[in-house]
């Protein structure tokens, strides 16, 4: 049993042991591994003609913020008129449970969407979520009550920029971690989960539109995120910086928005606009560039990784997109596919799920060779642009206005 396998089934059951109705939650941004993995093996392997059956659907506000569903409840972050609000539903049912709001005057500056665009975090009982102004609240997530907050525009200076605070909480120990982006020595910050008060502050680093990811490589605990121009490795106990990692275009409006994903003790990070993929090895705190490659410039969707290659969505939303296989070895193309454009990705065993920006959801197996549909299905309409989820076998899908849960189940 390698390291990576080890690490990967303890935080399963980390977030599977706060889940009391649920073997298999999803409790933040890219799931319980926060790698855009599904653990579970209820699936049915195929879907009706007519698609999935919906189990239920209620309207949703603005935001891109992904639904997160653990210990029976679906958790959706949206702005409603002039405030944001997190809305508790019943996972089963949609049945609101409680609201908890506060004002926002956050305009998109391409006036795309309003609304949030980070994905809460739900852990021990508690919700933590982190708006487009920089506004963090630690929620009770029985009652909706609120425990802590603080403001990331008073406190440090968060400035939302055209397209809005989008990283999504990570919670690691003791510590909430999020990639503040002020320039003067708080770049990344670490809060006490129980309380808000600052555990530690550092780098310079401005705020991207990723979100932070934590591993263990050669026994050693890191935290891994993507600022505005570069790919940053701390100490999560303490916040000092081991290494940095440039992934500059050189671009006004460019952005990191995919995650980091580690693999054994190599790290992917990947940016559009001719930014591209970069592998490093990580060995006593120190990197090595492994390689470089053109071949998967990822823009918003995180990367999957599979039996030695990375699945992920190539390009950027304005100048052309498509689904691309490379090897992990040397970084070279295996095959791409243009149709799906804009789109998120999720594994479960050796499938793919992707879900399109015009509702499409498609499934197929993972395979350097070519990627073959096993079953689509339209599951909505135009824009669903916020990650999707997958908890128990039930899927959770946002579009501009109405969250959707689709049941995946075998039927028993």
């Amino acid at each position: 049993m390698n390291l990576r396998f080890q690490l990967l089934v303890g935080l399963a059951l980390m977030f599977t042991s706060i889940s009391r109705a649920q073997k298999n939650p999803w409790p933040q941004f890219l799931g319980a591994t926060r790698d855009a993995v599904y653990h579970g093996d209820d699936l049915a392997t195929d879907w009706p003609k007519e698609g999935p059956r919906m189990l239920w659907q209620v309207n949703a506000g603005e935001g891109f913020s992904g639904p997160i569903v653990a210990d029976a409840k679906a958790i959706l972050f949206q702005r409603l008129a002039d405030e944001e609000v997190v809305e508790c539903l019943d996972w089963m049912t949609g049945k609101p449970l409680w609201k908890f709001s506060y004002p926002t005057k956050f305009k998109d500056g391409i006036r795309a969407d309003n609304g949030p665009r980070s994905t809460p975090t739900m852990m021990d009982g508690r919700i933590y979520a982190y708006g487009a102004e920089g506004e963090l609240h630690c929620l009770d997530a029985k009652t909706g009550a609120k425990i802590w907050h603080v403001s990331g525009k008073k406190d440090f200076g968060v400035t939302p920029r055209w397209h809005g605070v989008a990283c999504s909480p990570l919670l690691e120990g003791n510590a909430l971690i999020l990639n503040i982006g002020n320039t003067n020595d708080a770049g990344i910050v670490a809060f006490n989960k129980e309380n808000g008060e600052v555990l530690w502050k550092s780098t310079k680093h401005k705020a991207g539109c990723s979100s932070p990811i934590a591993a263990t490589i050669g026994g050693r605990r890191y935290v891994i995120t993507l600022s505005s121009r570069s790919l940053a490795a701390l100490d999560p106990a303490t916040g000092k910086e081991l290494f940095t990692d440039t992934l500059d275009a050189k671009h006004k409006d460019h952005l990191l928005a995919a995650c980091p994903i580690v693999l054994d003790d190599f790290v992917f990070a990947s940016g559009a606009y001719n930014v591209g993929g970069h592998l490093l090895r990580v060995k006593e705190g120190k990197k090595e560039v492994v390689w470089k490659s053109s071949e998967l410039a990822t823009q918003y969707a995180t990367p999957i990784f599979y039996d030695g290659h990375l699945y992920g969505v190539h390009g950027q939303w304005e100048a052309g997109v498509e689904l691309r296989c490379i090897d992990l070895e040397k970084g070279e193309l295996k095959w791409s596919r243009p149709d799906y454009r804009e789109s998120t990705v999720l594994r479960a065993g050796d499938e793919l799920f992707v879900l399109t920006y015009t509702g499409l959801l498609v499934r197929g197996k993972l395979s350097p060779k070519d990627f073959r549909e096993t079953a689509r299905a339209q599951v909505s309409s135009f824009g669903v642009r916020a990650y999707p989820s997958l908890a128990d076998g039930l899927f959770y899908l946002r579009t501009k206005n109405k969250l959707v849960c689709l049941d995946l189940r075998k039927t028993k």
